[in-house]
């Protein structure tokens, strides 16, 4: 299929570069940071030969969000979003951006939204899990309400919050002393993402603002085939309960999921049969997964074209409608 637009598309400026966790090997890595440098001839041939007419950028995690000084995380966030504006109008019809924000001093995170969005062009934000804030093991969660004034102006615009994964903190680590191969994409970032998820839904939080829009990748972290008990399950808990509606409710109005780094047609489906097709968007979760890998399957899928239209195109440029002006004749 050509003519996709793909929405989980990471990149580094140099300055972050050395600050990579080490997920893998040393020679998996050394190529993972050159890809995330690279927006020029190698990602645009590898976007051509795959069908993708326009990525969105974002920020590889966990960027600002593991920043522990909010000063320092405010700077470093306007010079990456600074950064990404200029590869973004080097390429305007391939490329657009997920602003970074500095959630640890939220009033200037939604400055900074707001500057992304009105000066920048980009269509929304990444928040790369959990902002660190004073050290490294504490962190904030995006259910507190000290954020509001960035979820203002996401609604105020119309833009969409897409929820990256990261680690776990350092003390909420220990089912997995021993077994580091579980950490980061393995399952680590699964479970962790998908318990944020809950959190914000169960907090209320889409009570006191019905319109606000998250994404979430790897088409749910699991969350398709769970929410049905978790929702059940939570029905019993009486008082304990913040929030007005089904879980159910939530997932399917608040949120859209991509196919990113998940290429398995019946995950698709189920989570298709759980949310409706409308709600499905496509990406790969380049560099960490090919695009190649990604096209292969989502253009053979057990699916029907239109599904893989809607999955491939229609959606995202229903989510974000400043998309097909800068593609224009790309679509």
């Amino acid at each position: 299929m050509n003519g996709k637009i793909a929405l989980e598309e990471h990149f580094n400026p140099p300055e972050l570069a050395k600050e990579m966790p080490p997920y893998y090997s040393p020679e998996t890595m050394k190529d993972i940071v050159r890809r995330l440098l690279d927006v020029g001839d190698e990602r645009l041939a590898d976007m051509d030969a795959t069908g993708i007419d326009f990525s969105l950028l974002s920020l590889n995690a966990p960027g600002i969000q593991a920043d522990t000084d909010p000063v320092g995380a405010v700077t470093r966030a306007k010079r990456v979003n600074d950064f990404l504006a200029e590869l973004v109008a080097a390429n305007p019809t391939r490329y657009g951006g997920f602003a970074t924000l500095p959630m640890q001093d939220p009033v200037a995170a939604a400055a900074e939204l707001e500057r992304c969005v009105t000066q920048l062009g980009f269509d929304g934000t990444m928040l790369n899990g959990y902002t660190n804030l004073g050290d490294a093991d504490t962190g904030l969660y995006y259910d507190d309400e000290r954020f509001a004034p960035v979820w203002e102006v996401a609604i105020a615009h119309n833009v969409p919050i897409y929820l990256h994964p990261r680690d776990p903190l350092p003390h909420n680590q220990g089912i997995y002393e021993g077994h580091p191969e579980l950490l980061n994409s393995i399952w680590a970032f699964t479970v962790e993402t998908s318990t944020h998820a809950l959190r914000l839904m169960t907090s209320g939080l889409f009570d006191r603002y019905p319109t606000l829009t998250f994404i979430l990748g790897h088409l749910g972290e699991t969350l398709p085939f769970n929410i049905v008990r978790t929702d059940h399950r939570l029905s019993f808990m009486g008082d304990l309960r913040k929030y007005q509606k089904p879980l159910t409710h939530y997932f399917a109005n608040n949120f859209y999921f991509t196919t990113s780094g998940i290429f398995d047609s019946q995950a698709l489906r189920a989570t298709m049969a759980r949310v409706g097709v409308d709600r499905v968007l496509y990406s790969t979760d380049y560099p960490w997964e090919s695009m190649r890998d990604a096209s292969d399957w989502f253009d053979n899928a057990d699916i029907s074209d239109g599904d893989r239209l809607r999955i491939g195109s229609t959606n995202a440029r229903t989510l974000f409608p400043r998309i097909p002006e800068k593609i224009g004749k790309n679509l």
